[in-house]
């Protein structure tokens, strides 16, 4: 018996569009043969035009987390000084991986629900002199806070001869993220979230800086992970190792329908759902849990109101109203939902999953007069 449809609203993974698990129907392929040749030409001209880059970007058969480390170690020797903000749970994993490498962390916390600033990074980076990279989650998926001041970040970073980083996994495709324009020298995200395809596949760009940096290089990487070896296949037409040759083709067909949308049109997409999120949450009494000039556009977050059951909350909406959200991760696992607002995000989502949250509120017996967070939102769609 076929499992009941559920509209996934997680900060990944997301809905996929049908077209997009069409695609992964495909016959089968030679990998080392001259049709995934052709495949890779078409995924890297998309990959190309989502991280506005005219530089490398490589697709690895791997989770977002797999990518990060292999960035990390393709760039960090035992003993490099690299700058890490930690704000949440994903910040605290980055600091991890970079220590698992040899690199002396230098760790800026901050409190979580907010996000580093540019000054914050200049402070520290001519405080601590001779660093080699600045490692920053852009998008703290565990606690919806972007950090706005990326291209400033990134431009204190070349002007103290570091390189800078940018996991991205939860922003990219769904917020503006220029990597050429903002100087990005490794920018990393997965397919699940806002390029709305199933899991498998991580994209990593690498730009001028960064290969001379990884080329002298004294430790070599892993062996799965080296970026040299990476770069010499794909020029090739071709991958070290065997590909999910499967998401390969989903990965293609969404960045085909990213293309067709436009990225301004995407990007605006997602700010004017976010908007209508926080609209609609805040009309049921609800407090967002990121700060307000930092809230993100792509995962939304917000405070478990008082005397509320959070597991019964995201019980009653995923069975009763086959709605799927999650809370929160770390020092947060109670205190927050997190909800995606990603991929093919609209008006229809946003919508039925603030019908579903408020009607398991008045479920649960919490006061909230039904009808008024979807009230609120739809005055962001229609003014």
């Amino acid at each position: 018996m076929e499992k009941e449809r559920q509209l996934i609203m997680l900060p990944g993974p997301t809905n996929v569009p049908s077209r997009v698990m069409l695609a992964m129907m495909k016959p089968m392929i030679n990998h080392r043969g001259p049709e995934f040749s052709a495949l890779l030409d078409t995924v890297e001209e998309g990959l190309k035009y989502v991280f506005e880059t005219k530089e490398e970007v490589f697709v690895l058969t791997s989770s977002g987390t797999g990518t990060v480390e292999c960035a990390i170690s393709n760039v960090v020797d035992p003993g490099d000084k690299v700058v890490v903000p930690v704000f949440g749970y994903f910040s605290e994993r980055l600091k991890d991986k970079v220590a698992l490498h040899g690199g002396k962390v230098v760790e800026m916390p901050i409190e979580w629900g907010k996000a580093p600033t540019a000054e914050q990074i200049e402070t520290t980076i001519k405080r601590e002199g001779n660093v080699k990279l600045i490692a920053i989650v852009h998008n703290e998926t565990s606690t919806g806070a972007t950090v706005r001041d990326l291209p400033k970040m990134a431009e204190i970073a070349q002007e103290n001869d570091a390189l800078f980083m940018a996991d991205s996994i939860s922003i990219l495709g769904g917020d503006h993220l220029p990597v050429d324009k903002w100087g990005i020298d490794l920018c990393v995200t997965g397919i699940q979230k806002c390029l709305a395809c199933p899991p498998g596949l991580g994209l990593v760009s690498v730009g001028k800086r960064a290969w001379k940096v990884i080329e002298k290089k004294s430790k070599k990487p892993p062996y799965y992970f080296d970026l040299p070896s990476i770069r010499d296949h794909w020029l090739r037409k071709e991958t070290p190792f065997t590909p999910a040759i499967s998401l390969y083709y989903a990965l293609d067909e969404a960045l085909k329908m990213i293309r067709e949308e436009g990225l301004e049109k995407r990007f605006q997409r997602h700010a004017t759902c976010a908007k209508a999120f926080y609209a609609g949450f805040e009309a049921l009494g609800l407090k967002p849990y990121a700060a307000e000039d930092m809230r993100s556009n792509t995962v939304i977050t917000v405070k478990v109101p008082s005397g509320v059951d959070p597991g019964k909350v995201r019980e009653i909406m995923k069975e009763r109203y086959k709605v799927v959200i999650t809370g929160g991760l770390g020092e947060n696992r109670l205190l927050i939902f997190r909800i995606g607002c990603m991929g093919i995000i609209s008006e229809a989502e946003v919508l039925a999953t603030i019908n579903a949250f408020e009607n398991t509120l008045a479920d649960l017996k919490n006061p909230v007069k039904l009808g008024k967070g979807i009230e609120a939102a739809r005055k962001i769609f229609h003014s």
